[in-house]
């Protein structure tokens, strides 16, 4: 995946951020035009005009316009038809109906099994439906055909922060993968310091922000990251 058609996003949990991302490509490349990401929400902030909901902050649920309408009844008619299903799929998740995304990238997946891009955005569909075990498989699986996706491997991450229990521990060891890779990985940077706080180990939460400081001084979760690192003392 290029790097043009990566997309980020912010998402508050407790006080602290997660940063995930999803992707944006042509559907005759098999992959979906959503767009998680390139975009900021805190607890609090707003997302850009069109943005997807984040799990747990609500949504459309409403009926299908006729666009989506018509685009899922030609991928019905026609379960063969790789486009069509990567379509319906798009669009289906522009209205945040991530149960119908899901539907579509599994046929287009069976379509092409060995489709890396349709992997992967069926691991963002179920991770935007909350299906943290199913997102953490299709994460692995696109993982093994290409285990440098640094991204991919920090949103693998993320699932052990989102599922109930959490798993701290698998998620931090996910988080230093990427950073083995490369030291200035923002979006890794940021969570490892999220896991660190969750786990209220305030030594490696403050020098994981150190880091972050150095690599993004810009960076609009600081502030806040660096409040739940004090408070921690505070307790």
């Amino acid at each position: 995946m290029s790097k043009e058609n990566i997309l980020f996003v912010i998402i508050g949990l407790l006080g602290g951020f997660m940063i995930g991302f999803f992707f944006a490509n042509s559907v005759n490349q098999g992959a979906m035009v959503p767009t998680p990401s390139a975009a900021l929400q805190s607890a609090g902030g707003e997302l850009p005009s069109g943005h997807p909901a984040i799990p747990g902050q609500g949504g459309s649920s409403g009926g299908a316009i006729p666009e989506v309408q018509a685009a899922i009844e030609k991928a019905r008619q026609n379960p063969t038809d790789f486009e069509s299903q990567m379509k319906a799929a798009e669009l289906y998740y522009q209205i945040q109906r991530f149960e119908g995304a899901i539907e579509f990238l599994k046929r287009a997946s069976e379509l092409q099994p060995d489709n890396n891009e349709v992997t992967v955005n069926l691991a963002n569909a179920y991770f935007d439906a909350s299906k943290y075990d199913d997102a953490e498989k299709n994460y692995v699986k696109a993982l093994t055909k290409k285990p440098d996706d640094l991204n991919v491997r920090t949103d693998l991450g993320l699932t052990f922060i989102f599922r109930d229990p959490p798993n701290y521990d698998r998620a931090i060891q996910e988080f230093k993968r990427v950073l083995d890779n490369d030291a200035s990985h923002v979006q890794a940077l940021q969570n490892l310091t999220v896991a660190y706080t969750k786990k209220s180990d305030k030594t490696n939460a403050s020098a994981t922000l150190a880091r972050l400081e150095q690599v993004d001084p810009g960076n609009e979760a600081i502030s806040k990251l660096r409040g739940e690192i004090e408070n921690m003392g505070a307790k």
